[in-house]
């Protein structure tokens, strides 16, 4: 996509004005190519999308971005973007790391990005979230909203980065009850396809809800329309996931775990434009703000003051070190 200024001045200083942008934008040429499950797919891709729109809107700057359709093309297509000149190229997903690996070895003065991955190399940012915290509040607003003392989740592709979120969430979800609420968790399968599978998400949700659940959280990019559209039509809470899905069923989206994908595509980009640009591991967690839970007009009638109340209070602790969240992926075990 390429967002172009439309130019209202005299011809002689507008040709001025597009020579001066053109030599600009040469100096940035930045770039996103999402995971599988679709560049709108209202949560992952879409925030790394967002991120990006607002950083070519804000300063004139376009940039190019492709959905890849298969596993296969990822390489080609990485590879491809470097030698026309892109750069920095960002890549939303773990599943980029093996590509990524071989490319940036061959194009040493391009700038990579990767979302949810370490890939270390001197020309490559590795941007990792906190997720485990993020889904720790929600599972306390869960808890604290739950009649039934029954919750949910349902998973996009069974990886330790998906178990993370669910682990997290059982944690919140222990801890606000002391135990007591039960957590029914699925993962939707076992390949990439997992991740664009609302029939599926949908019908994991109503199984839960037979079950008793009476809130499903949601951690499987496009997959999880399908789990919020089951819990709106079932009339119970669904939460998003990674971008603000409050929007979609509203009244029936209790919150959405943040994972601020937009803001780290935004922050890079722009650090590249303004010189900035560092290689090496970037961590967003609560401390910066890189994870949260959603609050809107969409759902503050359905988020209680003192679910809140609960979920700032565990933020705070987070944040002290008083409360530890374990994360599953250092080890790939749960304690709840």
């Amino acid at each position: 996509m390429f967002v172009r200024a439309a130019c209202f001045l005299t011809t002689a200083i507008c040709a001025g004005g597009l020579f001066a942008s053109a030599a600009y934008a040469a100096e940035i040429k930045p770039a996103v190519i999402y995971d599988l499950g679709g560049k709108f797919d209202k949560s992952f891709n879409e925030g790394v999308f967002n991120g990006a729109t607002k950083f070519s809107k804000e300063f004139n700057v376009p940039f190019r971005d492709l959905e890849i359709q298969n596993d296969a093309q990822r390489e080609q297509v990485l590879r491809k973007f470097a030698k026309d000149g892109f750069s920095p190229i960002i890549m939303p997903g773990f599943a980029w790391a093996t590509a990524l690996g071989k490319v940036a070895d061959e194009f040493p003065d391009t700038k990579f990005g990767i979302i949810d991955m370490v890939v270390d190399k001197p020309n490559v940012q590795s941007m990792v979230f906190k997720a485990e915290e993020g889904s720790f509040l929600v599972g306390v607003i869960a808890n604290e909203t739950s009649k039934s003392g029954k919750v949910g989740f349902v998973g996009g592709m069974d990886i330790p980065l998906i178990s993370a979120f669910e682990c997290g969430y059982a944690q919140g979800v222990k801890y606000d009850s002391g135990g007591k609420t039960e957590v029914i968790a699925n993962m939707t399968g076992t390949t990439p396809a997992a991740w664009n599978d609302p029939v599926k998400g949908g019908e994991l949700a109503k199984s839960q809800m037979d079950r008793g659940a009476d809130i499903v959280f949601a951690a499987a990019g496009a997959t999880g329309q399908g789990v919020l559209k089951a819990a709106a039509d079932g009339g119970k809470f669904g939460i998003g996931v990674d971008s603000n899905q409050n929007g979609l069923f509203p009244g029936h989206v209790l919150t959405s775990m943040l994972k601020r994908v937009d803001v780290a595509t935004y922050d890079s980009f722009k650090d590249a434009k303004d010189g900035t640009w560092k290689a090496g591991v970037q961590v967003f967690g609560l401390k910066n703000d890189g994870v949260g839970y959603a609050v809107d007009d969409n759902n503050k009638a359905i988020l209680t003051d003192a679910a809140k109340a609960k979920a700032e209070a565990a933020k705070a602790d987070i944040i002290s070190g008083k409360i530890d969240v374990h994360n599953y992926m250092s080890d790939n075990k749960c304690p709840v």
